[in-house]
């Protein structure tokens, strides 16, 4: 009873902290940046990762095994993966808006497993044979912490092409000062001087939007790599597992063939984003990687949703991977 109270407080904690954190987020970047509301919603970032960890370690230990074993708990473990990236984010460089894109992510999936699920899935469930191995933990994890880099990564290339392709922000100028005809020499004057201010604000805007697309594009290659990597350990940790559980390292099971997509999708991505022959390398690699976001979360919840196949233990009510 007391493991499911500390569950209980912990979930609730963790919601409370990155739902304050994210009006925070939302007030330094719609209204004005301040820079001990900035430092807050970081600090309590952290409090929220510390709260989730707290939570699976807890669930680990009523259950006697890892805890992802039904979609409530991997959705908590995503989260948890989430709120890994954002602080790898902001350690990259704490000065940036990029964890204003990833920090969301955290609360709509713990907001999903802690008020979208029914009570009963809030339960630990008894592991089906079949998840009775010492690859759950690798498999899964692995697969799970993918999702998180993948889906934050692709986030990032979608804000990317949002700004790119953004109609050109029209500079407002400064009144042009009208004057009688004995003062058209002052009246040429400040017309040149509007000009000239019109024309370094929008070559500063210009060059601000340029610096924010290279640094998009910096980050969500470097965060794509890292999930295509843990995917590709995923896929390969799950294929050594279906053959000790079912006999064969590969059954085109839709969960697997899905996954595979997935795995080809980001493949081309890194391809487009390095391939020094190609142009518009950030914006079309972007575009792969808009792709493949939608390609995770059918993989994620969409194959689940169907029940079908060798993984449809995993459908809504045992493990998601």
């Amino acid at each position: 009873m007391i493991f499911v109270t500390l569950e209980h407080i912990l979930t609730h904690i963790s919601f409370s902290i990155i739902l304050i954190v994210i009006i925070i987020y939302l007030m330094n970047f719609l209204v004005h940046e301040i820079e001990g509301l900035h430092n807050s919603s970081e600090k309590g970032m952290i409090a929220t990762f510390l709260s989730i960890t707290g939570f699976l370690v807890i669930r680990w230990i009523s259950s006697g095994h890892f805890p992802l074993s039904n979609l409530y708990e991997s959705l908590i473990f995503l989260s948890w993966s989430f709120s890994i990236i954002h602080m790898i984010l902001y350690l990259g460089n704490p000065k940036n808006y990029l964890s204003s894109i990833t920090a969301p992510s955290v609360i709509f999936t713990q907001g999903f497993a802690t008020s979208g699920l029914s009570t009963e899935m809030h339960q630990p469930a008894i592991l089906v044979p079949a998840l009775k191995s010492q690859w759950l933990m690798m498999h899964v994890s692995m697969m799970l912490s993918s999702y998180a880099a993948l889906l934050c990564g692709s986030l990032l290339s979608v804000a990317l092409i949002v700004i790119t392709f953004q109609k050109k922000i029209k500079i407002l100028s400064l009144k042009k000062k009208r004057k009688l005809f004995f003062f058209g020499e002052i009246n040429y004057l400040s017309e040149k001087v509007s000009v000239f201010q019109n024309t370094y604000s929008l070559s500063f805007q210009n060059f601000y939007k340029y610096q924010l697309i290279q640094h998009l594009d910096y980050w969500s290659y470097r965060v794509i790599n890292l999930g295509f990597t843990f995917l590709t350990i995923g896929i390969l940790s799950g294929a050594v597992w279906a053959n000790e559980a079912w006999g064969s390292y590969w059954n085109w099971d839709p969960k697997e063939t899905w996954a595979f997509i997935t795995w080809i999708i980001f493949a081309i991505y890194l391809h487009t984003r390095t391939n020094p022959k190609l142009k518009n390398k950030a914006t079309n690699s972007a575009f792969v990687a808009s792709i493949g976001f939608l390609l995770i979360w059918i993989c994620y919840f969409g194959i689940n949703l169907l029940g079908i196949g060798f993984h449809s233990y995993g459908s809504f009510q045992l493990i998601s991977n």
